[in-house]
């Protein structure tokens, strides 16, 4: 069964999924690094080759290291309230 933290962090995720219009690139970057780390932790692929783009991706997963899973579900919950909520 899934806590009430579980729940609300799929609720942003579906959230901010269905958006259609662009989210900066900056704070796409976040919700990529916070969702990775809450759902994976700090296991960071170390593939022979990465483009610029999966560096960044990458990069700022790692920055994240040693965070929580929950509290990485907490700072992605907080992130799209503020992203949705600006939407409006």
């Amino acid at each position: 069964m899934d806590s009430d933290l579980d729940l609300a962090f799929k609720e942003a995720f579906k959230a901010i999924s269905k958006l259609k219009e662009p989210v900066a690139a900056d704070i796409m970057l976040k919700f990529y690094a916070y969702y990775k780390q809450a759902t994976a932790g700090s296991k960071f692929p170390f593939e022979g080759k990465l483009d610029v783009r999966n560096a960044f991706k990458i990069n700022a997963w790692m920055q994240l290291k040693g965070m929580s899973s929950d509290q990485a579900k907490r700072e992605y919950i907080k992130l799209s309230s503020i992203v949705l909520k600006n939407r409006k």
